[in-house]
């Protein structure tokens, strides 16, 4: 079930390990904390303290590699949109984002003659000088998945669904995300990441300890602070539950402010998704729940698609349009407006 700490500003706090013995309450208070506002903190996951420390540490030595041997991994090799984006190469909004990172996703060949979403399916781009990454990041996506999927077997149940209503769109190819950011200190940018919505299911966030500058918009349009808590995942709901649930659930829009000068901030985000060509299911809500289901929110320069990969590509296309024009001749037709 939920706690808070006493501030007005706090999110709900869930511990997963009580929802075994007693899921009735945690599936009841998780269903109306995430349809007032889609973020929340999670303990009780079952990975060590040590796995965050250690993924923290291991993020720290791949950033203070050589440019030369960051560059190796550069996204702009990657029609995958993989590997690694400099300071400011990535776009939310139109804006630019202060941040640098690597984008990794599930390893698999590319797809011969590819078209559209189907583009996004291929291999990652790994440094040569830092070979225990990619097994220390292999291994924490294997974990959050089990996690995530847990998850969403809750939801589902207290949505008046069976456990298993998403499994089919999980069952071939999941394409899920992760990335391993970096928000230096900026006196002039506060942008680390612009307002947006994350484009799959749900996303479980690492944040490195006793550090600031996520924000989630209330609802009243007003900027919540979300401090990172020890052993703890930030998880946000995605665009694709919204549309699972009618808007019942709604992907809440967030942000992050780069730090001020001379500090810096690591944050790994763990994007929960479907395989591209699926269609999330529409589930049918019991009367209480459909009276009180908004809809989903309807943006003409933001629309939601509930087939993933149309999500996915609208988002990766946008964000970085540098990868876009090079490997695919994609130009922006107007302002991008989603991560």
């Amino acid at each position: 079930m939920s706690t808070t700490d006493g501030s007005a500003s706090s999110l709900p706090i869930f511990d997963l390990a009580v929802a075994a013995d007693d899921p009735d309450p945690f599936r009841a208070d998780l269903l109306d904390a995430t349809h007032r506002l889609g973020f929340f903190y999670l303990v009780g996951h079952g990975i060590e303290q040590r796995r965050f420390d250690d993924l923290i540490d291991i993020a720290r030595r791949f950033f203070s590699l050589s440019d030369a041997d960051k560059d190796e991994i550069s996204q702009l090799r990657s029609p995958q949109f993989r590997g690694y984006s400099r300071l400011g190469g990535e776009l939310t909004n139109g804006a630019v984002d202060w941040r640098e990172q690597i984008d990794i996703g599930p390893e698999r060949a590319a797809i011969e003659g590819a078209e559209g979403y189907w583009h996004l399916q291929g291999p990652n781009l790994w440094p040569s000088a830092l070979p225990e990454l990619r097994p220390a990041l292999e291994q924490w996506s294997e974990d959050l998945a089990a996690v995530g999927r847990e998850l969403l077997g809750h939801w589902a149940a207290a949505l008046g669904a069976p456990m298993t209503v998403f499994d089919d769109a999980f069952a071939d190819r999941p394409a899920t995300l992760m990335k391993v950011v970096r928000y230096p200190g900026s006196e002039s940018d506060r942008q680390g990441v612009g307002a947006h919505k994350d484009s799959g299911v749900l996303t479980l966030l690492l944040v490195e300890p006793d550090t600031a500058g996520l924000q989630v918009e209330g609802p009243d349009g007003e900027w919540i602070d979300v401090p990172p808590r020890r052993g703890a995942f930030i998880v946000n709901i995605g665009e694709l539950l919204e549309v699972a649930t009618g808007g019942y659930l709604r992907a809440t829009r967030h942000r992050v402010l780069a730090p001020p000068p001379g500090r810096d901030r690591i944050s790994i985000p763990y994007f929960l998704n479907p395989g591209l060509d699926a269609q999330i299911p529409v589930l049918e809500l019991p009367g209480e729940l459909a009276r009180h289901s908004r809809g989903v929110e309807l943006d003409p320069d933001n629309p939601i698609f509930n087939t993933y990969g149309e999500n996915a590509w609208k988002s990766r296309t946008r964000a970085h349009p540098d990868v876009a024009l090079r490997h695919h001749g994609i130009r922006p037709a107007g302002a991008p407006t989603s991560y």
